[in-house]
């Protein structure tokens, strides 16, 4: 029987991508959109602006919107679980209240850093999901939230991952991300054309942070961050969707190139051996050329799900050094969440 979801903040950019990864889902089905007090008794075509390359799913168009509170959702039909699209500045209380009922599945940003609060990427930290049980005694909730990373955050983690077993000690990362990673209507044109942005808020801070977290080790009672060194600098490029990164990694073996790419390769996790519905059949994907990943020609590998790996060589200065792309929207948001969620089902949670 199909798992009923409420998505919360679901007429903006990663709500409209829920919407678009759960049509036709296999275990999930959509029955609440909740948005804010201006959206809220509109027709869901009549609230939202929809901004996605594929069109508006009918199963949602007359949809009734309601308030993004949990009276309003819990009245407006059944729910088994809330997908959360809120912006971080407002979703810190209101995922609260949904928790103390409901599992919540988030990518705000608000409860990332909590210690009793999963930090999840299914195929990186999934003993993580034993901070639940932990969250669950400590706040006496019937629910939980569970956080999906930041989307710079999520590709380079998976790419370390893979590289775990050569011993990670450093990491320079520089990032070169899209527009879309700032929302609707995001940048404005005139500060974005013939132009790139050295800073986006925050956003160094949280891969330095997050990336260690995820790649921490879960006692049973606290996951202890990675003894590993990150520095970040970002960047808003004039791309739509796509976020490549250059990093630089300081490793305790030498590895040969061809070792690196195989490690890459061969890299799988839970998702792909419990083959879950959102998983790409690779998490990476390694390209030989010289000029590769590209935002435009590499962003929708494996349906947005895949990371893109090149330019893999030795550096002078550190060990090794690649690109990495990843789709923003997809693998480093919604397409997260949804994949957390489906292993949080198999894993009999939901």
């Amino acid at each position: 029987m199909a798992r009923k979801v409420a998505i919360l903040g679901a007429t903006g950019t990663v709500g409209q991508r829920f919407i678009q990864i759960l049509n036709g889902h296999p275990w999930f089905e959509i029955s609440v959109l909740a948005a804010s007090e201006r959206s809220a008794g509109k027709a869901y075509e009549d609230a939202c602006k929809w901004r996605l390359e594929t069109p508006m799913p009918d199963s949602v168009r007359d949809m009734t919107v309601v308030n993004t509170a949990l009276k309003d959702v819990r009245q407006a039909d059944d729910v088994d679980f809330v997908f959360s699209a809120l912006p971080g500045s407002v979703a810190g209380p209101i995922e609260e209240e949904f928790a103390s009922e409901y599992p919540v599945i988030s990518k705000a940003s608000a409860h990332r850093m909590d210690s009793d609060v999963p930090l999840m990427i299914p195929e990186v930290n999934p003993e993580h999901i034993g901070l639940i049980e932990v969250q669950r005694k400590k706040r006496g909730w019937r629910g939980f939230i569970s956080t999906d990373p930041n989307c710079s955050t999520i590709q380079l983690a998976i790419t370390l991952k893979a590289l775990m077993k050569f011993g990670v000690k450093k990491v320079i990362v520089s990032t070169m991300q899209a527009l879309s990673g700032a929302g609707y209507p995001g940048v404005p044109s005139l500060d974005i054309i013939d132009n790139v942005i050295p800073y986006i808020p925050k956003e160094e801070e949280k891969m330095e942070s997050e990336t260690r977290k995820i790649l921490g080790t879960f006692d049973g009672t606290e996951v202890h961050p990675a003894d590993i060194v990150i520095s970040a600098s970002c960047h808003r490029v004039d791309v739509k969707d796509g976020h490549l990164e250059a990093v630089y990694v300081e490793l305790e073996d030498k590895p040969a190139i061809d070792e690196v790419k195989a490690a890459f390769r061969d890299f799988i996790g839970e998702p792909q051996r419990l083959k879950l519905p959102t998983a790409p059949e690779r998490p990476i994907i390694v390209r030989d050329e010289i000029d590769r990943p590209q935002p435009r020609l590499d962003r929708d590998a494996g349906r947005g799900m895949s990371v893109v790996v090149g330019r893999i060589r030795e550096d002078p200065i550190m060990t090794i050094k690649y690109l990495c792309l990843g789709h923003n929207t997809v693998r480093g948001a919604a397409g997260a969440g949804v994949l957390s969620a489906e292993l949080l089902f198999k894993k009999g949670i939901l």
